[in-house]
């Protein structure tokens, strides 16, 4: 059994993150029934974010002259390639693309061959042996 290919796997891994965190589907957000007040907050949520990471990044790296708008474009940097990435994967699953399935098969595979390898804490089940105790 082969283990997928890193890159694979930190892009499943990267649309995974992205859902849990960002996918309205998932977050505390999916109570608004309002989707323009959901974007609303996801963006005051994300600018409040970049500014209190970069506050913290400041003081404990000890950067001088931190700016804001060089954290908001640096977060920016790493959010919208996930963003595309996720956006990819959401039409991957919509038309049923093949490539997608092969990789969430992949990673199935692996995982139960994997799982199977910790075998302590498996117990096995004869029946027959069961059968002649009663």
């Amino acid at each position: 059994m082969n283990k997928p290919t890193l890159f694979r796997r930190s892009v499943m891994l990267m649309v995974y993150l992205w859902r849990r965190i960002m996918d309205v589907r998932f977050n505390p957000l999916k109570y608004i029934p309002d989707a323009r007040l959901q974007a609303y907050f996801m963006l005051v949520l994300f600018t409040i974010w970049s500014v209190s990471f970069g506050f913290i990044a400041s003081y404990h790296l000890g950067w001088l002259g931190y700016s804001t708008v060089t954290s908001l474009v640096v977060h920016l940097s790493v959010l919208i390639p996930m963003m595309i990435t996720n956006a990819v994967f959401v039409d991957a699953e919509r038309t049923g693309a093949q490539w997608l399935e092969e990789w969430k098969e992949e990673k199935s595979r692996y995982a139960l061959f994997i799982n199977r390898l910790k075998a302590e804490n498996m117990v096995r089940w004869n029946v027959a042996e069961k059968a002649s105790k009663t």
